[in-house]
């Protein structure tokens, strides 16, 4: 089943616009070149939940402003009764403790998400733009890109000022039910350490996250805490799940429109980072770094938000070669972290191994 979009035109910022029976997407701006997210509200007996609270900004809570008081007009009342949020990263945690402190209502989260959370804000346990900057100093990337990273240092605190100090914890195989409907949280990993996507069997609805966007790849990074990770093996892994569900499932992804097709959209992902796996190795005929690889993957010119998801990218492409044993990572005295085709070793399509 080929991609199709049954929503061609998203809802106007500050507006709902309802998809299925019960779910009402919202859009609100973000200040990236990615310049918008998608939220969900999701009717509940007594009042609303909602998926993702949005980004920071003034103009994301003159949004909110808008919607709680248009909610507060209809025959269920305006009342939060939950807020879900999928994973920790600053357009989806930004404003929970805000929402929480105007509604009352209490946080879910992964706790995986919920931690990293914490540990990003403060700084703590290899988190945070420092060990950020060393890890892409050893990958080759320079002192001025280096230095121009340095001075967005406090980046993830100004999309989320706040953390709530406490929450519920969700599970993967969690059963929420929401209204008249079932929800199963499904985790997921790769992008984020504990991704939750929501899935309603009753609805045929998958709220994706960030794990399935309809036109663009997630981001799939490697972060300093865990310098050798495979994580873009933990996000196809992760995705291969989703094929189990019915071909007609209704994906509400948080960038882009909704879609149908999840076969096919997961099909065309493997083939696109396959793709961009074959040319690193191509490349690493000779010994490179995952900076000097930079526009092998982006040929474009990259702004400093930009560069940060690109060398993330990269190092985590070359640690998925690495583990599949197509590249040997070079240390020199220097700490200078270079990859090169392994010796005998082929050019290869495949699947990564299943994690034990």
């Amino acid at each position: 089943m080929l991609p199709d979009y049954p929503f061609a035109t998203p809802p106007a910022t500050g507006e709902t616009f309802q998809v299925s029976p019960g779910i009402h997407w919202l859009r609100m701006p973000l200040p990236f070149a990615l310049n918008h997210i998608n939220l969900w509200l999701l009717e509940d007996d007594d009042g609303w939940v909602i998926v993702d609270t949005g980004f920071a900004l003034d103009a994301v809570k003159d949004c909110w402003q808008q919607v709680l008081a248009r909610l507060a007009t209809t025959s269920r009342g305006g009342r939060i009764s939950r807020i879900i949020v999928t994973h920790f990263h600053p357009d989806h945690l930004g404003l929970a403790a805000w929402l929480q402190e105007l509604t009352g209502a209490p946080l879910l989260m992964t706790l995986g998400e919920y931690l990293t959370a914490h540990a990003v804000w403060h700084e703590v346990g290899g988190h945070g733009n420092q060990p950020m900057l060393k890890q892409f100093r050893a990958h080759g990337l320079d002192p001025e890109r280096c230095a121009a990273l340095e001075r967005r240092s406090g980046g993830y605190n100004r999309g989320v000022p706040r953390i709530p100090i406490a929450y519920e914890r969700l599970r993967a195989g969690d059963v929420l039910t929401i209204g008249q409907h079932r929800w199963q949280i499904r985790v997921g990993f790769g992008h984020s350490p504990e991704h939750a996507a929501l899935y309603s069997a009753d609805l045929g609805v998958l709220i994706s996250g960030d794990m399935l966007l309809p036109k663009i790849s997630t981001n799939i990074s490697v972060f300093a805490v865990t310098p050798t990770a495979d994580s873009l093996a933990d996000f196809l892994l992760s995705i291969d799940a989703y094929r189990e569900l019915p071909p007609e499932t209704l994906v509400l992804p948080s960038h882009g429109l909704p879609f149908h097709g999840i076969e096919s959209r997961v099909a065309a992902l493997h083939a696109h980072h396959e793709e961009r796996l074959l040319v690193l190795e191509e490349h690493c005929a000779t010994p490179h770094s995952a900076a000097e690889l930079l526009m092998t993957l982006f040929p474009r010119d990259l702004d400093t938000h930009q560069t940060m998801f690109a060398m993330g990218e990269a190092i985590a492409h070359l640690n998925r070669l690495e583990h599949a044993g197509r590249l040997v990572r070079i240390e020199d005295d220097d700490g200078l972290v270079r990859f090169v085709r392994k010796p005998g070793a082929a050019q290869r399509a495949g699947k990564p191994a299943a994690r034990r």
